[in-house]
């Protein structure tokens, strides 16, 4: 792909591996054992830009120093994990399974403290006191920490997989199944613009740090960062899978990346793109 001049901030930019404890030199980074199975879904700390949350299929939810690339907490939970999100405040990480069920972490004890079962997956993201859900073509908006119904909003012609919200409140955008991404104005709830790069479902999408940049990822084998007042692709990142999870660092252009790619004996994996090249 021929990249914009707006890509500039992304170029000559690499990721790192991260499998778990054990470190092994990588000419682009740094790999490390950890989950035994796939990566599902990851989240950055909003307030320690350090810390990272990963949700697998193992069951568990962990929580890693990219620093030191180290596992720092551990909480075993009772199904396959596929969304895992943090509160704006950083108090609690929200987790959804394959059963339907979601599961509310304290973070400082890395315990849960609440868990309920939907009849359908959940893939929110919170938004103040909000906390919004993804059922079929619409987007369900529920209060936190009642979940009771607040908005329901039409959002698409197929189902939606995945939402997120801009850090600076004006947006929220939407990744469906119809291979499309919509963004939100969140004051008038009205669709404003789509994102059209991705020619399959939808499984993930992130807002940066300033909210410029919208990064996208599906089934297919890249991942497209975009403008997210222009719309238009500035730079895109090769996958060797199909990605479960995009999420940008809350304070600097480190984006965190998960897929279907698994190392034998069954090792999940995750990266992070942003790191400058090695001349």
């Amino acid at each position: 792909m021929a990249e914009t001049g707006e890509a500039a901030p992304f170029k000559n930019l690499t990721s790192r591996e991260y499998h778990g404890h054990d470190r092994k030199s990588k000419a682009k980074g740094v790999e490390l054992k950890g989950h035994t199975d796939s990566v599902d879904q990851l989240c950055w700390d909003p307030k320690h830009a350090d810390l990272v949350a990963t949700a697998s299929g193992d069951k568990t939810v962990r929580l890693w120093d990219a620093r030191t690339g180290k596992c720092a907490q551990l909480a075993e939970l009772s199904g396959e994990n596929i969304n895992i999100t943090y509160k704006p405040d950083g108090t609690h990480i929200a987790v959804g399974n394959r059963d339907d069920e979601l599961t509310i972490l304290d973070v400082r004890k890395f315990k849960p403290i609440h868990k309920r079962k939907f009849n359908f997956e959940q893939f929110g993201r919170t938004m103040k006191i909000n906390i919004e859900k993804v059922n079929a073509c619409t987007v369900e908006v529920l209060s936190y920490q009642s979940l009771k119904p607040v908005d329901t909003l039409m959002a698409h012609t197929a189902g939606c997989y995945c939402i997120a919200i801009d850090p600076c409140g004006r947006y929220f955008a939407v990744g469906s199944a119809d291979s499309l991404v919509s963004l939100w104005d969140i004051k008038e709830m009205l669709c404003v613009r789509t994102f059209t790069k991705l020619e399959s479902p939808v499984r993930t999408i992130s807002f940066n740090h300033t909210g410029e940049y919208l990064a996208c990822a599906s089934e297919d084998w890249f991942i497209d960062i975009a403008n997210v007042q222009t719309a238009r692709t500035v730079h895109q990142i090769p996958c060797r899978a199909a990605m479960n999870s995009v999420e940008w660092n809350p304070k600097i252009n480190l984006l965190a990346h998960a897929g279907d790619d698994i190392k034998p004996p069954g090792e999940g994996i995750f990266r992070i793109f942003g790191f400058k090249g090695s001349s």
